[in-house]
């Protein structure tokens, strides 16, 4: 499977009040993610590709992958201990560009 999101990637630090309580903008990435990932039955996950397109220079790419690799989980209702391989890559685009594309292995 292969999709890209138009969504922009949450980082950790905007996902978490604390230690314990998720963000609203985390309440609402996780959401929005769900929505927007493809209804497909898959019987498992073996390896996942994430590039992000980032409209920060700054933005650090490992941030993004926590909140995103749980949204996949929680839709096709995998475990992630399952996922033996993460690739990840990063793009700068312009603010209001940003995306999630996704692959699925």
């Amino acid at each position: 499977m292969k999709t890209r999101l138009p969504i922009k990637p949450l980082s950790v630090n905007q996902a978490w009040q604390g230690k314990r309580f998720k963000t609203p903008a985390y309440v609402k990435f996780q959401r929005d993610m769900l929505l927007l990932l493809p209804n497909v039955t898959l019987q498992s996950i073996s390896e996942v590709h994430l590039h992000f397109g980032f409209s920060s220079k700054l933005s650090d790419l490992d941030n993004a992958t926590k909140q995103t690799i749980d949204c996949i989980v929680k839709k096709y209702g995998i475990d992630d201990r399952y996922i033996n391989k993460i690739v990840l890559t990063k793009e700068i685009v312009q603010k209001g560009n940003e995306f999630i594309d996704i692959q699925i292995f």
